[in-house]
């Protein structure tokens, strides 16, 4: 079956303080863009929370989906971060996802409180933080999970989302996609032009999807992509005039599968060149294309 969804596409708000931050959101949604991706660094001094953020852009905006990419999971509770996460996607009108991430950056994270963990105790504590998030959105009560790093002892779950939340897990390593294949309902990695590195996770997700029995078109396929948009010659992937970039996200969604990208590239009329040259090209092309098929 070919991958029937949609292309997307969205940008990649750094939250910096002294920055406009609402407004800049407010100009994604004018020109037509579907989201917006916001990093989740409480440890960066220059950053804003980016709950509160994502809170503020919702009431600020009237279309635009907004996630977080990716929360980081050591320094958010999953029962509470469900809860916020439930509370913003009623109070936006089901405008909400949730990118998680199992963390990374340990100094910064033990710095801020958290507690430092392994790369298999990072995994772990993601599994675990699912089933808490998922249960915390069930409208269930009673909630009992006993896990290692994560416990529910007799919570009562609510507010209930008004349509299934997606859990887009950031991910790389084989045991983290193995996660996603298993688990989650969207997969974000972030791409700077190592072709071949994304294609071998690409291939390693679609194996592992397999084995937990599922379909790849199961999972959304979410792509930050790095670079910069230039009005002259190329410098490499991702670093080209539009109707390069057109042709090389076209590529990746054909060939990868992939089906929504949050652009990362800062620079006065990045974003302008983006969402009226190069989403266009994409829509045109891929739309000429024969979709990769599942």
């Amino acid at each position: 079956m070919a991958n029937q969804r949609d292309l997307e596409f969205g940008y990649f708000l750094v939250p910096l303080a002294g920055e406009p931050l609402i407004a800049t959101a407010q100009r994604v949604e004018a020109l037509g863009l579907d989201y917006v991706g916001i990093q989740d660094h409480p440890y960066q001094r220059r950053f804003v929370d980016t709950w509160s953020l994502i809170a503020m852009i919702a009431a600020a905006t009237t279309r635009l989906r907004i996630f977080p990419d990716v929360a980081n999971l050591p320094l958010r509770p999953p029962a509470v971060l469900a809860k916020a996460a439930a509370t913003i996607d009623l109070l936006s009108g089901g405008r909400f996802e949730l990118g998680l991430g199992a963390g990374g950056f340990w100094d910064a994270i033990e710095a801020y409180g958290g507690q430092r963990r392994t790369p298999g105790e990072a995994v772990e504590a993601l599994e675990e933080a699912v089933t808490v998030i998922r249960q915390v959105w069930s409208g269930e009560r009673n909630l009992r999970f006993a896990g290692r790093y994560y416990h529910l002892s007799g919570a009562n779950s609510g507010p209930v989302p008004s349509r299934p939340i997606g859990i887009w897990i950031g991910a790389a390593r084989p045991r983290m996609l193995d996660l996603v294949a298993r688990l989650a309902d969207g997969w974000v990695p972030s791409f700077q032009g190592d072709l071949e590195q994304l294609a071998a996770m690409t291939r390693s997700l679609d194996a592992a999807v397999a084995a937990a029995g599922r379909s790849p078109g199961d999972i959304r396929r979410i792509l930050n992509v790095a670079g910069v948009i230039t009005d002259g010659s190329s410098q490499g992937m991702l670093k080209g005039p539009p109707e390069q970039w057109g042709a090389e996200l076209t590529e990746l969604a054909v060939s990868l599968g992939f089906d929504t990208f949050i652009f990362w590239g800062e620079g006065e009329g990045q974003l302008e060149l983006f969402a009226r040259e190069v989403v266009p090209a994409v829509r045109s092309q891929f739309a000429e294309a024969q979709p990769r098929a599942y």
